[in-house]
């Protein structure tokens, strides 16, 4: 059974730091492009980032730019988001989701999805 679940999230003050975890178990993460999505109340999910299978430069949306990386480690079937220089406008639900193909800010691209994982921003 194909499963993600996110780990991660948490309480932290505006500047600070937090890495999100997401871990696959059931199939092989590596064949799979891998997306990073988030909802804050009231809002619609919107896409942060997205990696490809292959080694090509990841996205990101243009509110996250510069601050988070995606990244993904095959060998242990996990993919992470760091995230740098929270703002209170990053607090929100984050989910991983993957989808065979290539990466696409759509969500309703995604095949699979994690339970989500609550990210708070605020002092």
């Amino acid at each position: 059974q194909l499963r993600l679940v996110e780990s991660g999230g948490g309480l932290v003050r505006p500047g600070g730091s937090l890495r999100l975890s997401c871990a696959a178990s059931g199939f092989a993460l590596d064949s799979y492009a891998i997306g990073w999505f988030r909802q804050a109340p009231g809002k619609e999910r919107e896409g942060v980032s997205c990696i490809n299978t292959i080694d090509t430069s990841p996205n990101y949306a243009a509110s996250v730019e510069g601050r988070f990386t995606i990244s993904r480690d095959n060998a242990k079937n996990t993919a992470y988001l760091q995230m740098n220089s929270l703002e209170p406008e990053d607090t929100g639900i984050y989910y991983c989701a993957v989808r065979k193909g290539v990466c696409s800010t759509y969500a309703s691209y995604f095949d699979s999805w994690g339970q989500g994982n609550q990210v708070t921003v605020s002092s």
